[in-house]
């Protein structure tokens, strides 16, 4: 079942926790979310909503679930999905994912064999899912980029901690992630 909007229209924090374990589906590509962070607004100095309202935020700043894609360090990919009602920036970091299906198309694009290693960081599952700034912006409420919920149950403890990569608010625990799960990030 693919999440509706509704599910993204709630407080960021509480939609970083509810990924957990919800599906990335691209294409013949999907992966479990086992790592998010959440990136709370304005007032927020790591989330990039800090700075206002500009070309580059705007999806942020508007309807829940869609995809906000940003480039980094001028090579990688950053897939996130907005939160929180039009108008209030909110919006999740997909730090990892367990690959599902797919697995020998991911394996193509990011050139490695270890299942681990496919989607284990933000920048890795971007390539292995084939996201990039086309889908900045696409509604992953309907199509063929989507966030489902398959009925797994949760097979590890939620655990969170500071977010990683940043300097600003860095201390803050706003990471998410799926306790002893081997897909993670390192």
């Amino acid at each position: 079942m693919i999440l509706p909007r509704s599910f993204y229209d709630r407080p960021t924090v509480e939609v970083a926790r509810d990924l957990l374990g919800k599906v990335v589906v691209h294409g013949s590509a999907a992966g479990r979310i086992v790592e998010t962070e959440a990136y709370v607004g304005m007032h927020d100095a790591a989330a990039h909503a800090s700075r206002g309202l500009t070309p580059r935020t705007k999806v942020i700043f508007g309807e829940p679930g869609h995809a906000y894609v940003y480039f980094i360090y001028g090579m990688y990919y950053c897939l996130n999905i907005v939160a929180e009602a039009e108008g209030s920036p909110g919006c999740v970091l997909i730090r990892a994912l367990e690959p599902l299906r797919g697995i020998a198309l991911m394996r193509r694009r990011r050139g490695v064999e270890r299942l681990e290693a496919l989607a284990s960081g933000p920048g890795k599952l971007t390539l292995a899912m084939g996201i990039d700034l086309r889908l900045n912006g696409a509604d992953v409420t309907e199509g063929d980029f989507t966030v489902e919920d398959d009925g797994s149950p949760a097979e590890h403890p939620i655990a969170e901690g500071p977010r990683i990569g940043i300097r600003k608010a860095a201390d803050w625990p706003l990471r998410f992630w799926l306790k002893g799960n081997r897909f993670v990030s390192r």
